[in-house]
C-alpha cells in the first residue's frame, strides 16, 4: 500500500529505442508480428501500465515515428544519427531523451523503464513489478529482467585470433570438466524490462556496477527471424 502511495508521486516514463536500419531483420522494429507492427506491442504494454505517465518512442527514423504515434506514443524528436548507429548505446538514446526533456520542457523524471521495441510478449503487471521492485530496494538504481543460462558461464568460451579458446571467469580453464550442479547458477539479461532511477546517470562507477536482478521464466526477445517464428507460435 505504501509503495503504491510513493509509486503515484513519482514522474516515470518509459524510453523506446526503435532505430531504422536493423541488420540481421531488416526494418525489424516494424516487422508485422500477430498483426502488429513489432513495436507496437512495446508500446501499448507501456501505455497500459498503471505506473508509466508517458510512453516515448526515440527513433530516427519519419516513417516510425509516424507508426508509433498511431499507437500512442509521444514522439518529441527524430534521435541524431550519430547516436542511431549499430554501435549506439542505450545510455546515448537515454541522456539524448533526458536533456530534451530538461532543455525543452523543463522536465526531470524520476524514473526511467527501458522497454525494448523487440520483445512484444510481455505481461503488463510485470513492468509494474519491476517498477515497484527498484523502488523497494533502495541500494539499487538500476534492475534488469534475467533469465536462467542453459549453460554455465564457466562452460563457455572466447576464441582467440590463433583459435584457441578461453573462459574469461575461471582462471584455469579447468572448471569445464566439473558437472553443471557443481557450478553457480549462471543468467542472461532477457531484454523485458530495465528499470532505472535518474539519478543512476550521476553515480559513481561502484554504484553503476551494483545491478537488481528480476528473474523471469521466459525469452521473446527478437534478434532472428528463428526467433520471430519461434514466438509465433507461443502466441
Amino acid at each position: 500500500m505504501v509503495i503504491n502511495l510513493i509509486v503515484k508521486k513519482l514522474k516515470i516514463i518509459s524510453i523506446i529505442p526503435a532505430r531504422c536500419n536493423s541488420k540481421r531483420i531488416k526494418n525489424k522494429n516494424i516487422i508485422k508480428f500477430n498483426n502488429k507492427p513489432l513495436m507496437a506491442h512495446t508500446i501499448l504494454h507501456s501505455i497500459k501500465s498503471k505506473y508509466i505517465s508517458r510512453t516515448i518512442v526515440s527513433t530516427d527514423s519519419k516513417k516510425y515515428a509516424k507508426i508509433a504515434k498511431s499507437y500512442g506514443a509521444e514522439i518529441l524528436f527524430l534521435r541524431p544519427k550519430n547516436i542511431s548507429k549499430d554501435n549506439s548505446t542505450d545510455l546515448e538514446c537515454f541522456n539524448h531523451c533526458l536533456s530534451f526533456l530538461k532543455k525543452n520542457e523543463n522536465y526531470i523524471p524520476d524514473i526511467i523503464v527501458h522497454l525494448r521495441s523487440t520483445y512484444p510478449i510481455r505481461k503488463i503487471f510485470l513492468i509494474d513489478s519491476c517498477i515497484k521492485r527498484l523502488l523497494k530496494n533502495k541500494k539499487f538504481n538500476l534492475l534488469k529482467t534475467i533469465c536462467k543460462s542453459e549453460i554455465p558461464i564457466e562452460k563457455m568460451w572466447f576464441m582467440n585470433k590463433d583459435k584457441s579458446i578461453h573462459n574469461p571467469v575461471t582462471k584455469n580453464n579447468l572448471n569445464h570438466s566439473l558437472p553443471d550442479q557443481s557450478l553457480l547458477q549462471s543468467y542472461c539479461q532477457n531484454g523485458c524490462v530495465d528499470v532505472m532511477r535518474v539519478k543512476y546517470f550521476s553515480s559513481k562507477p561502484k554504484d553503476k556496477n551494483r545491478i537488481l536482478g528480476f528473474v523471469m521464466k521466459d525469452n521473446f526477445d527478437i534478434n532472428t527471424l528463428n526467433d520471430v517464428k519461434k514466438n509465433f507460435k507461443i502466441i
